[in-house]
């Protein structure tokens, strides 16, 4: 015996083209509630937005009319979300990497792929989780940072040598896996210190700043990432300075050392600020991709790039790295992020607004900043 087909009626068709036009949520899921199948959603959402009025109804003119209204009121309310949509992403845009993953939850309507899209977060990113270091990797880690802030120029052989003089073994692949992972490479002209990104979506820029006279606000950013230690771990620290205010813009903590928070920290910058003539970067993987090109190129800024192994084209936040690590870093010896990120916080709160800066005499970047601007 053939099994009855259903039925639908007009009210229901719509209902179920409404739900699928919003997009909020998947059409298998529509389909599973209302249990049609999948293919006859596309069919009824694709004639809906061909015919208009004429869809599901062959009445008199008066029903025809009445339907054009509805979807004409429907196409408001849609472009009312799409403005909510949009305003939300701005809103968003400011939201670090970190808080955006933390809103991310299992939902019984919007699914965890969905809620990425909507946030802006790449599922990879949602998902990964990494691989804790040994304590005695953590505790190597600490030492070669302090060495590299006492003497930056050190490369992984001389920080290997140092290491052993304290009585540490250590071999110097290891020293330089750890470097690395932590980002450091040594303050000198010298062969792959800093890895650009492999592959055709990498592209690295020239350097824009050689003899550049930056004389004002907004004329030159730059950009960076920093390894910040804690009592058993370690995370990462993004940061945007003004080069000629040497103010703090934009800043972010990370678990990874992925692209996300980099971008989170460049789009809050140009939200609060607007976007700068030239951004200045190393050639890391982070900054050669695709996605981040594309970014600061749609921001109306210029990308400029560290030379290869020449860490101090960069060095308006490589001093500012030096400042926060002798000022807040060390001194506190962090117990978990979120203590991280007070402490980091209060810290460039107060070198704003309250530390005199030699290069502005008795300014602080803020008033430096705001009465150049």
């Amino acid at each position: 015996m053939s099994k009855k087909r259903r039925s639908f009626s007009n009210a229901t068709k719509f209902r179920i083209v409404l739900e699928a036009i919003k997009g909020q949520r998947q059409i298998s899921e529509i389909a599973a509630e209302y249990q049609v199948h999948p293919n006859q959603i596309t069919t009824w959402k694709k004639q809906f937005l061909e015919n208009g009025s004429e869809v599901f109804s062959k009445g008199p003119d008066k029903r025809a009319e009445q339907l054009e209204e509805t979807q004409e009121e429907l196409f408001k309310k849609i472009g009312q979300q799409q403005y909510e949509i949009d305003w939300l992403k701005k809103k968003l845009a400011a939201t670090g990497s970190r808080e955006k993953r933390e809103m991310i939850a299992p939902h019984k309507h919007i699914s965890i792929s969905r809620q990425c899209e909507l946030l802006g977060v790449s599922r990879s990113s949602y998902y990964y989780e990494p691989r804790p270091e040994s304590p005695e990797n953590i505790a190597l880690m600490k030492l070669i940072d302090e060495i590299h802030m006492g003497s930056p120029d050190l490369g992984s052989r001389q920080i290997r040598n140092t290491l052993r003089r304290k009585g540490i073994r250590v071999n110097r692949k290891r020293v330089q896996r750890l470097m690395l992972l932590m980002g450091i490479r040594a303050l000198f002209p010298g062969k792959n210190l800093s890895k650009p990104g492999k592959g055709t979506g990498h592209v690295v820029y020239p350097y824009l700043l050689r003899n550049l006279d930056i004389n004002r606000p907004n004329m030159v950013w730059s950009t960076d990432i920093t390894y910040i230690r804690l009592e058993h771990g370690f995370v990462y620290l993004s940061a945007i300075i003004d080069w000629y205010s040497k103010k703090i813009l934009s800043w972010e903590l990370s678990t990874t050392m992925d692209m996300d928070f980099c971008i989170s920290t460049y789009q809050r910058a140009v939200n609060l600020y607007g976007a700068p003539e030239i951004l200045n970067s190393d050639q890391g993987a982070q900054y050669t991709s695709g996605e981040y090109r594309e970014l600061v190129a749609a921001s109306g800024a210029k990308h400029s790039m560290d030379g290869k192994g020449r860490a101090l084209d960069n060095i308006a936040i490589e001093r500012f790295w030096r400042t926060l690590k002798y000022g807040e870093v060390y001194l506190k010896d962090y117990q978990s992020v979120p203590e991280a990120l007070d402490g980091i916080s209060a810290f460039i709160k107060k070198y704003n607004s309250e530390r005199p800066h030699t290069a502005h005499g008795i300014k602080t970047p803020d008033e430096a900043y705001t009465e150049a601007a």
